[in-house]
């Protein structure tokens, strides 16, 4: 069965999620533990999708396959990170970076890799 999310429909969600994760901190008053790992995510995330073999990649270097199993592992570690990084007791920040994590999931799943 063909998924629903095409290799271009994830590069958009990708895009998206970088301009999102970028404005957080400063929409919601994330803490600066916080702050700093969504920065360092959005531009992550920005590299990362550059550089995939996708049609919106400014050069591509990084098989599709390959940007999938790195979301993934980024994914899974997102979850602890709150408290890893000492702000678990800030819910905006805490809940987004749980948001994320699902978010990271569902497209994953929807993704057409071939």
């Amino acid at each position: 069965m063909k998924k629903p999310i095409s290799p271009r429909t994830h590069g958009v969600l990708d895009y998206a999620t970088v301009v999102a994760t970028a404005a957080a901190p400063r929409i919601f008053g994330f803490p600066e533990q916080a702050a700093r790992l969504c920065y360092g995510l959005a531009g992550s995330y920005l590299g990362l999708s550059m550089l995939t073999d996708y049609p919106l990649s400014v050069k591509r270097a990084v098989p599709f396959k390959a940007h999938g199993a790195t979301e993934a592992v980024l994914g899974a570690a997102l979850p602890a990170l709150p408290k890893a990084l000492g702000f678990a007791d800030h819910r905006a920040a805490r809940n987004f970076l749980f948001g994320l994590t699902a978010l990271t999931f569902v497209v994953a799943s929807l993704t057409d890799w071939k």
